[in-house]
């Protein structure tokens, strides 16, 4: 079977375990018959803060997960100087060490470490957490003629929430492109979910420069123990809107694909998950979700995951230091 010469690459944390023994098959299953290679990374470094959460439940667990899907190779994130020098200089122009997190604690180092460890120069990365719906077998061949044919897409992507009817985006704004429906054109990149090109996109972009948050994030690093450091996906949008160059969003052919994403974690999102993943499958969505790319509370009840968050504003634990 001659599949497409594209690496799905997949990050994997302990902190995701409690999601992906579930969400990991349904990627594989939706992505299998496209790609060529599936790699799954997984991150070991753990930082402070919501992303270390649930840490020692999925240490011990995450690996044999990955291990556990077939023809899958399996790489953990490599910290070491010659690694780290070698991902500088594909991505950062030799400056280095790249940083190992984001201000939030979220992932940097390990998003640049796996597109460097594809085998193909195509790649397609998706967080561990994503949904797909739609499950059409040729969106990722539409993606790449897409890719051909106009120059400034330099990412592109499933459409984000299930198609609504009126073809609009209710949760975000894009600028839709004539001529096709359910597809839209964003100057903001997202490390969530995208398909690039390697050689396009160090020809198109070349090197970037790490920098600092604005200060209330840099405060916020700070408080939390995390590097004072900005979102990649940040570094990017910025190269991407001087160059004029864009990330499509779309359906494609036939039932198409798209994605969802979940805000939080909670307890009902947990007993949910098993039950989500089915609806997505089977493109059982509310009204509701219809056109949003996150999951809303017509399939979730986030009240819990809210009263949480707003409890434990990083603000309210300086002023109580």
């Amino acid at each position: 079977m001659n599949l497409p010469p594209v690496t799905l690459q997949i990050s994997l944390a302990p902190s995701d375990y409690a999601h992906a023994r579930l969400l990991l098959p349904h990627q594989i299953r939706v992505w299998r018959g496209q790609v060529a290679e599936i790699l799954l990374t997984v991150d070991l470094h753990r930082s402070a803060g919501r992303f270390s959460a649930r840490w020692e439940e999925g240490r011990d667990k995450i690996i044999p997960l990955a291990r556990s899907i077939p023809n899958a190779r399996v790489v953990e994130v490599d910290q070491s100087s010659a690694a780290q020098a070698r991902v500088a200089a594909e991505f950062f122009g030799g400056r280095s060490p790249v940083p190992a997190k984001d201000f939030r604690g979220g992932p940097y180092y390990a998003y640049f470490f796996a597109l460097s460890a594809a085998q193909h120069d195509h790649v397609l990365h998706t967080d561990s957490d994503m949904f797909f719906g739609g499950l059409s077998p040729t969106w990722l061949a539409e993606a790449l003629a897409d890719q051909t044919v106009h120059p400034e897409g330099l990412l592109s992507a499933p459409l984000p929430g299930p198609p609504a009817p009126d073809g609009r985006l209710h949760s975000q704004s894009a600028k839709s492109v004539v001529g096709r429906t359910h597809t839209h054109d964003f100057d903001t990149m997202s490390t969530r979910l995208f398909l690039l090109s390697r050689p396009r996109f160090h020809s198109a972009i070349g090197s970037l420069r790490a920098h600092r948050p604005s200060l209330r994030n840099t405060i916020k690093a700070l408080v939390e123990h995390n590097p004072p450091q900005d979102l990649p996906e940040h570094l990017i949008t910025g190269a991407m809107r001087s160059r004029g160059l864009v990330r499509r969003e779309f359906l494609g052919s036939g039932s198409g694909m798209w994605h969802l994403h979940p805000p939080y974690r909670c307890a009902d999102f947990y007993a949910k998950l098993s039950s989500l993943i089915t609806r997505c499958e089977a493109g059982d969505m509310p009204v509701a979700q219809l056109g949003c790319h996150d999951i809303n509370d017509s399939l979730v009840d986030w009240s819990e995951a809210l009263t949480a968050l707003r409890r434990n504003r990083w603000w309210r634990r300086l002023l109580t230091r």
